[in-house]
Order: structure tokens, then sequence, then C-alpha cells
């Protein structure tokens, strides 16, 4: 970054009332402020866009994730109804070899996998990522012209604001 402090500046401008002359001094100091706003407005533009992009890929990562999940769920439904099936009768057979007075050997149920401590900071992290993202994205500025709420009103407190022909220390009488 260029650093430039008062006396760089003072000097610049005295090179520049010199060269450019005192006529047109403000025209052209008016011209590079204005290409110094157009360069920021398309500086934030592209940031912008950039930060949309990265947004769109993160939904089409999601997307797929989705599709990929409710394919999973899908056969592991159909492989469920199977196994519903199954488990049913062989219970049925079970019962029945029971009230006959066989007893079958049973096998014990698969137990499911837990989360390990890691998994579980690793979506966290990712879940505190994407939010300073989504969050971060949007400044501060531009939601308070827009009319973001910053405060919360309680029912009657709305009530009283917008409530037509009430003055704070009036009376009814």
């Amino acid at each position: 970054m260029i650093d430039l402090g008062l006396t760089k500046l003072a000097v610049i401008g005295a090179v520049a009332l010199v060269v450019i002359g005192p006529e047109k001094l403000p025209k052209v100091a008016r011209m590079a402020g204005t290409l110094y706003g157009r360069a920021q407005r398309y500086l934030h533009e592209v940031k912008s866009e950039v930060s949309r992009e990265i947004e769109l890929e993160e939904l089409r990562n999601i997307h797929k994730e989705a599709q990929a999940a409710a394919q999973g769920f899908k056969s592991s439904v159909d492989g469920f109804k199977t196994d519903v099936e199954g488990t049913v009768s062989s219970h049925m057979d079970e019962v029945e070899s029971a009230w006959r007075g066989d007893t079958p050997a049973t096998e014990p149920a698969p137990a499911l996998e837990p989360l390990t401590h890691d998994d579980i900071e690793r979506k966290a992290r990712e879940f505190r990522r994407k939010k300073l993202v989504r969050t971060s994205s949007v400044p501060a500025w531009y939601k308070n012209r827009q009319g973001a709420r910053q405060h919360v009103l309680s029912g009657a407190a709305r009530v009283r604001k917008f409530r037509p022909g009430v003055k704070s220390g009036a009376s009814f009488f």
C-alpha cells in the first residue's frame, strides 16, 4: 500500500498547482475524485459478485448433498421395508416355534455408530464459518438503510407507538 502522509500530499498538491495551473486545478481534482469514486464502486461490484458466486457454489454443494442424502434415504427406506418384512416374518417364526416348544438361536441386533467428538467439532466449525460468511456479506449501513429491525418491541409498545391520536402525556378526560 502506498504510504501518503500529510507532507507528501502537500508536495503533490504544490506540484499539481504549478504544473496544471490554478484555473484548471479544481476541474482536474473533481475529475480525479470522480474516477476514484468509479473505481471504488467497480471494486464493490466485483466483491459482491464474487460473494454471490461463492454463495451460489455453496448452494450447489448443499443441493448435491441433499440429493445424495435423499437417494441414501430412499435406498434405506426400500431396504427398511424388506428388513421390516423379514423381521416380522422371523419374529412370527420365533413366536410359532416358541408356541410349539422349539427354541431357535437368535443373533444380536447391530449397534449404531455414534458421532465422534471430532465430527461434532468439524460440523460446528463449518456452521460458524458459513454463518460468518452469510452475515458479514451485507454491511451494517445497508441493513440500517433498508430498515432492518435493530430493537425488538413488545406488542403493547407497538400498539402504543402506532395508535393514531395518542400523545405521550395526554389523558382521555
